[in-house]
């Protein structure tokens, strides 16, 4: 299972400098928990946040300059933290299950022309056995030109310090006459189009596993975009196998789910049932074009209820529990704010059903939540939650609550994590 143990951001609206979990250089500080959730007040950058990774998956997907307008996000002037000049910066540390850790870092920032371009990129991986020094550098591209280390072979260690990003001399440093061997594994490489992320071009080629793997990394993300209204909808026909980030297409997955897993489909509707007040069982439907419907029998009523009657929280709760079910779920999960429309109660149910999804034995998905409910917070543990807060100068900062040891040794002696942030115990004192 794929983990992000830190995340640096640099530049991005109103996160202008903030750091979660653990960087390659910072090595004493704990890695994220496979279940993360940010608190904090209105207006303090949770959306941000969770944009701040739906940007950098449209980077890969799209490039940066179309990525800067999606989403409503209105350009890359629009985007950069008011008042800075330097590039918007990424830096993702992340480890694939047994593997060494790899570290990637972006620099996005205008041309001559004023549009947005991939200015630096690098991706780096510390050698087995490691712990100490420079990461070996696989891939380094400055404006879209640059070097990589093909198939699996780690190269010979240079002074990046000195050569960071000079590709003149980081070439003279693997090409001297005792390297000759070592160079057979490298090559020179220019980008057509700058505006397009280095990963995205040489992570589809066979020769460049780790670079192909970090791609699928970010592309397997799954950033939650659901609307209630737009699960009630009824698409055309046809199963697909993943929920999409709108939830419109809830009703073709559990088509998929009731064709290839129908054993384990009809399980899942019964575990899910029990978890959702009020309903005693959950079927399906088929309309007379092949469309199937989903059916809620409320305790109490002879006939079903169907989706497009259903209330946003319950059918908010299916959605998550069926997204936890995913035979092949995404690697990372990130959720903005699903107290939104819930019954209080149940939102212990869910953080616990998160929690249980992001450690389990099986290779469940890294989970990351912003929210501001105390109900659910009182759920989670210090070292999973981050309290972000405005500072002086109106940008965010960030800490985790485990940090503070009297929030800790409160939580240790029984009282809830929400209700201490509900009584001011987690903000900055």
């Amino acid at each position: 299972m794929a983990k992000i143990e830190g995340i640096k951001i640099r530049n991005f609206k109103t996160l202008k400098d903030v750091t979660l979990g653990k960087l390659w250089n910072l090595q004493k500080a704990q890695p994220l928990t496979p279940m993360t959730a940010v608190i904090g007040k209105n207006g303090v950058g949770k959306s941000t946040l969770f944009d701040a990774f739906g940007f950098l998956a449209d980077c890969l997907k799209s490039g940066v300059e179309e990525a800067c307008d999606l989403r409503g996000r209105g350009g890359f002037e629009r985007i950069r933290s008011l008042g800075q000049q330097g590039p918007i910066e990424f830096e993702v540390y992340y480890k694939e299950e047994g593997n060494a850790k790899i570290t990637y870092e972006i620099s996005i920032d205008l041309d001559s022309s004023g549009r947005p371009y991939v200015q630096k990129e690098r991706l780096r991986q510390r050698r087995k056995g490691q712990k100490h020094g420079w990461p070996f550098s696989f891939l380094v591209l400055n404006e879209g030109k640059g070097i990589v280390w093909k198939g699996e072979k780690e190269g010979k260690q240079i002074d990046e310090d000195k050569a960071l990003f000079d590709l003149r001399e980081f070439m003279e440093a693997i090409t001297k006459g005792e390297n000759q061997e070592e160079s057979r594994e490298t090559e020179v490489v220019e980008l057509e189009d700058k505006r397009k992320l280095g990963i995205a071009s040489l992570g589809s080629l066979k020769q460049h596993p780790r670079i192909s793997t970090f791609r699928r990394f970010i592309e397997g993300w799954y950033l939650s975009y659901f609307t209630p209204d737009a699960a009630r909808s009824l698409p055309l026909a046809g199963p697909q196998k993943h929920l999409n980030i709108h939830g419109d297409n809830l009703g073709n997955v559990v088509q998929f789910m009731e064709r290839e897993h129908a054993g384990r489909f009809k399980s899942i509707l019964d575990r899910i049932a029990r978890k959702i007040p009020g309903v005693d069982r959950i079927d399906t439907s088929k309309t007379p074009d092949g469309r199937l419907l989903l059916q809620f029998n409320d305790k109490g009523f002879d006939d079903p209820f169907y989706a497009q009657q259903m209330s946003d929280g319950t059918l908010k709760v299916f959605a998550y529990l069926l997204l936890l079910e995913d035979p092949t779920p995404p690697p990372f999960l990130c959720i903005e704010e699903p107290e939104n429309g819930l019954y209080h109660k149940l939102l212990e149910t869910l953080a616990q059903e998160f929690r249980e999804h992001a450690t389990g034995q099986k290779g469940g998905a890294q989970i990351f939540i912003t929210t501001h409910q105390p109900y659910f917070v009182d759920a989670l543990k210090p070292d999973e939650v981050w309290v972000l807060e405005k500072g002086a100068d109106g940008f965010a900062t960030i800490r985790r609550a485990s940090d503070d040891e009297t929030v800790k040794n409160l939580v240790a002696e029984g009282l809830p994590l929400g209700g201490l942030w509900y009584s001011d115990y987690l903000d900055a004192r």
